[in-house]
């Protein structure tokens, strides 16, 4: 797995929590991991307390080598590097139309990457849009955070329409349970009823209090409470992703 996109189409799904600790343990595991926040929000680099340098921007980022080299930092932790977002990165449409094979483009500029990191981690932008296309050709997986609820499976199954559409993607597709809630009985439903479906992962992230105090201390939950159940949770979605090599 070279890269891992964690993407959906819904916001507020605990998708960059998934991605910050995600990247968080490839890295903890020894592969050279890189974080990129292609989100104009940022919070993936909130989390990290970091800012893109001045003069980096979207336009940067498209074109690649040296440009896209000198907008990454290191991170506190071994192994861990960081692309953060900029603001500009609401633009990456635009700037996208107008290059050659738009749709590859991203999938061009990370490929010198691969020489220096064995992971590359992508915290995507919550939208379908010609930035989607470009993640999707780019990706070796693309992990899907789900909350068990009926809107969220009809993200799902847009996401599926439009890989389809393009044709091909879907076979990259790997759902988990994300902001799970075993008290409330729609959950349960949801996951019963998707449980053992081809791309669906068994792990689940829970909505607990831990993961959302990431942004009181600034750091993986991983990092901060290792032996936490939300820690535990990504513990084990790292594994099955990775077939149970990790320890």
């Amino acid at each position: 797995m070279s890269v891992l996109a964690v993407y959906s189409i819904k916001g507020g799904v605990g998708k960059t929590a998934a991605a910050v600790n995600l990247a968080y343990l490839a890295a903890q595991e020894g592969a050279k991991t890189l974080l990129c926040d292609l989100d104009p929000q940022g919070a993936a680099s909130f989390y990290f307390r970091m800012r893109p340098h001045s003069k980096y921007s979207a336009k940067k980022l498209l074109k690649g080598g040296s440009h896209l080299e000198n907008g990454i930092r290191a991170t506190d932790y071994n192994g861990l590097d960081m692309l953060p977002a900029d603001f500009s990165y609401r633009n990456l449409d635009i700037v996208l139309d107008e290059q050659k094979k738009s749709s590859q483009r991203l999938g061009k500029v990370l490929q010198p990457l691969h020489k220096e990191y064995g992971c590359i981690v992508l915290d995507c932008p919550p939208n379908l849009t010609l930035l989607s296309e470009n993640i999707f050709f780019a990706a070796d997986i693309i992990l899907v955070p789900m909350v068990p609820t009926t809107l969220s499976l009809l993200s799902l199954k847009q996401l599926y329409t439009f890989l389809d559409e393009l044709g091909s993607g879907r076979e990259k597709v790997r759902v988990f349970f994300s902001m799970v809630e075993r008290r409330k009985k729609m959950h349960q439903q949801m996951m019963q009823a998707m449980g053992g479906k081809q791309g669906v992962l068994a792990a689940l992230i829970p909505h607990c209090a831990d993961i959302e105090r990431m942004g009181l201390y600034w750091q993986p939950v991983m990092a901060e409470l290792p032996s936490s159940m939300a820690a535990q949770a990504y513990r084990a979605l790292w594994q099955e992703l990775t077939g149970g090599d990790t320890a």
